[in-house]
């Protein structure tokens, strides 16, 4: 029987019943990858050895009697996600040979429900790209059409699972980093509300893996079926266990409802800064249709969507503010230099980013409690409706374009060319607020390349857009494997 394509819930299942064992998924999901990741090279590093261990200790785990809920299930890591004894170089060549010695929080927790982890997977340097391409692993391939991004930074873990790599995979997101790769390769993803998730050990190479959080990341799950994705989501929420762990215990409320005919859902094809690509837009379409039919509450407008324009901004100022913070001291001073010499009523893209690498922390205090006003509206939108349903990217998966100059980058969106870094405006949607968004296959555009959308919930109810992303699922259809059709 093939395996490849099945869900972790079934695999689970047939593990349960003793139709397979973990050593055959793992074998067979070792054979994939050595007979096709030599084209799509989404797995930089491989670890079957160990998987094989830990695939004969699920068989005899299970024989135990025990079931975890993970067991025995195959799946990959992100390459940024420190894991013991495996190099984690975020694409740096210069700590190609960095070793860790202690496995992420999240890895931890995987490996403690019963995975079994079968490598890394691909990211861009730093994790700063919607492409996944190093000089130290190289360039991933989107398994639909290999001459185009399977996106990132996550896009290695997207391209494994769209390949049959595995049934899961741990991804990231600042800029859309989960949701892009699901939307260019047809698979799911969820971005956590912000703090839901502890990401303890998911640091670049020989930063200390301290339970502190950042701001506005997240790290998050990955796979080809919604009821999956709140599988693994189950197992990596709650807090660090050497912080907030220590006093809270994490107690999700469940999906505002069951039925699809009982959602009220704010659908959104256009944003003020970016124009929507015609594939994107029949693929909102297609879902905003689907929940009409069923009978769900369906807007297109709203008198309480908080400003985008301003949401934008302050995504801008308060990402590459976090960011900027980590520059060495001249190169701050040469920016704080040029941020002196703009013009104070130049509010255009570069002069934004170039005030916000700059910021005081005074700056930063004014801007976060403008998100806070935002986070406010949000709450009064979510008393109304259950779910925002909206574009991830305006475009599916772009070819490859490794320019080093991210100025002369640019996206094709129905044949008008605009700024490559404009892409991470409908992600940021979600991202600046903190709300759980999840990205859902919706169709294949007219190249038949993957569309996808993302569903938008209220702040710590993930399981409302994770039920509704299920519920789609069953009414459109959901991931299809490359060439299927």
């Amino acid at each position: 029987m093939e395996w490849s394509y099945r869900s972790a819930v079934e695999l689970s299942a047939a593990l349960r019943a003793g139709v397979v064992s973990s050593v055959e998924l793992t074998e067979a999901a070792i054979a994939r990858i050595e007979r096709d990741d030599k084209a799509i090279n989404a797995i930089c590093v491989p670890d079957f050895e160990r998987a094989r261990a830990a695939a004969r200790q699920a068989d005899a785990a299970r024989a135990r009697g025990e079931d975890r809920p993970l067991l025995g299930i195959p799946m990959t890591v992100k390459e940024s996600y420190n894991i013991a004894g495996l190099p984690t170089t975020w694409g740096m060549r210069e700590f190609a040979d960095y070793v860790p010695a202690e496995d992420a929080v999240q890895v931890a927790r995987v490996k403690a429900a019963g995975a079994v982890v079968l490598g890394k997977t691909n990211v861009p340097v730093l994790l700063k790209d919607w492409q996944s391409f190093n000089d130290i692993y190289g360039t991933t391939g989107n398994p639909w059409d290999l001459d185009r991004t399977p996106g990132g930074s996550s896009g290695g873990s997207a391209a494994a699972l769209a390949a049959g790599f595995g049934a899961l995979s741990l991804g990231s997101d600042l800029a859309g980093s989960l949701r892009v790769p699901a939307h260019f390769c047809g698979i799911y993803a969820h971005k956590p509300s912000f703090g839901l998730v502890a990401a303890r050990g998911m640091v670049p190479p020989g930063v200390p893996a301290l339970p502190s959080e950042g701001d506005l990341a997240v790290v998050g799950p990955m796979a080809r079926t919604a009821r999956d994705l709140a599988l693994l989501l189950d197992v990596m929420a709650g807090p660090d266990p050497l912080t907030h762990g220590v006093a809270y215990e994490l107690a999700l409320p469940p999906a505002r409802h069951r039925r699809l005919r009982d959602f009220r859902v704010l659908v959104l094809d256009e944003h003020p800064l970016l124009p929507t690509g015609s594939a994107v837009r029949a693929a909102v379409t297609r879902v905003a249709d689907a929940l009409a039919a069923d009978g769900a509450r369906v807007e297109r407008h709203s008198p309480l969507l908080p400003d985008l324009t301003e949401a934008a901004t302050l995504y801008t100022r308060l990402m590459v503010s976090n960011i900027a913070a980590g520059f060495p001291a001249e190169r701050y001073e040469q920016l704080r230099a040029a941020a002196a010499t703009l013009d104070p009523a130049d509010r255009g893209r570069d002069a934004e980013w170039l005030r916000a690498s700059v910021f005081s922390h005074r700056d930063w205090i004014e801007a976060n409690n403008r998100r806070e006003q935002h986070r406010h509206a949000w709450r009064q939108l979510f008393a109304e409706f259950d779910a925002v349903v909206c574009p991830i990217t305006p475009t599916p998966a772009f070819p490859h374009d490794h320019n080093p100059d991210p100025r002369r980058q640019h996206i094709d969106i129905d044949g008008t060319a605009h700024p490559y870094g404009d892409q991470m405006i409908w992600p940021g949607v979600a991202t600046m607020p903190g709300l759980p968004a999840t990205a859902v296959p919706a169709g294949r555009s007219p190249e038949g390349l993957p569309v996808g959308v993302q569903l938008i919930g209220p702040m710590f109810e993930d399981r409302t857009p994770l039920r509704l992303a299920e519920l789609l699922e069953q009414r459109i259809g959901g991931f299809e494997a490359p060439g299927a059709r």
